[in-house]
């Protein structure tokens, strides 16, 4: 469904990597690991249209060009490195705000029920500013739980968690992948279960001309 094909990652003018293509069918997963510096940010932030894409070709479900973006746009949950929450707003209310803000309203018992699974019940209602870097992570990934995106797009979702929100994690990304979904990672650590995902190493930023 996702064919990406001679793609370039630049940031700040500099060249990191080029010359690769990216394939994701319905029920698959992509690790793409790398060094910090290597590119995983910003391949992800890329398909998830907040910065320039550069790529011969871009196609999402049979649909190529401007197309396949707006298209794209309509069928991905991008959760960055950064959190993207609101240090005044409770773990509830970020919910519901960024639910709305994708088209995907959720009543607020679904909502407080993907907080219980979480393990975050105690804090669901507390601003985000008294919660742990370990809670924080977990309320973004609450989301997952709510959202009817097929293409995921997380940078680091393991960051911050204890073994037991990651396993929650797995369990959660499993399920998204038997219903159909995609999923694209990045991590800097060896990820810590199912071995057998495929992977993408970037291999770092290339060296500035002389």
């Amino acid at each position: 469904m996702l064919d990406v094909t001679d793609l370039q990652l630049t940031r700040g003018g500099r060249l990191l990597c080029d010359g690769f293509d990216l394939q994701l069918r319905a029920g698959e997963a992509l690790l793409v690991e790398g060094a910090n510096g290597a590119g995983k940010s910003t391949l992800l932030r890329s398909l998830a249209g907040l910065q320039p894409l550069h790529a011969q070709r871009l196609c999402w479900n049979g649909l190529q060009g401007r197309a396949a973006r707006e298209a794209l746009a309509q069928e991905l949950c991008f959760l960055g490195h950064r959190d993207g929450l609101h240090e005044a707003l409770t773990a509830m209310e970020n919910l519901d705000h960024a639910l709305r803000l994708g088209g995907e309203a959720q009543p607020a018992g679904r909502i407080a029920q993907a907080l219980r699974d979480a393990g975050l019940q105690a804090v669901a209602q507390a601003p985000l500013r008294r919660l742990s870097q370990g809670q924080r992570r977990r309320v973004g990934l609450a989301r997952l739980a709510l959202t009817r995106r097929r293409l995921w797009l997380l940078d680091e979702p393991l960051a911050a968690l204890d073994e037991a929100a990651r396993q929650d994690f797995n369990d959660r990304l499993a399920q998204h992948l038997r219903q159909g979904g995609m999923a694209l990672l990045s991590t800097h650590d060896p990820w810590p279960t199912a071995p057998s995902m495929p992977r993408l190493r970037l291999p770092g930023a290339q060296p500035a001309a002389a």
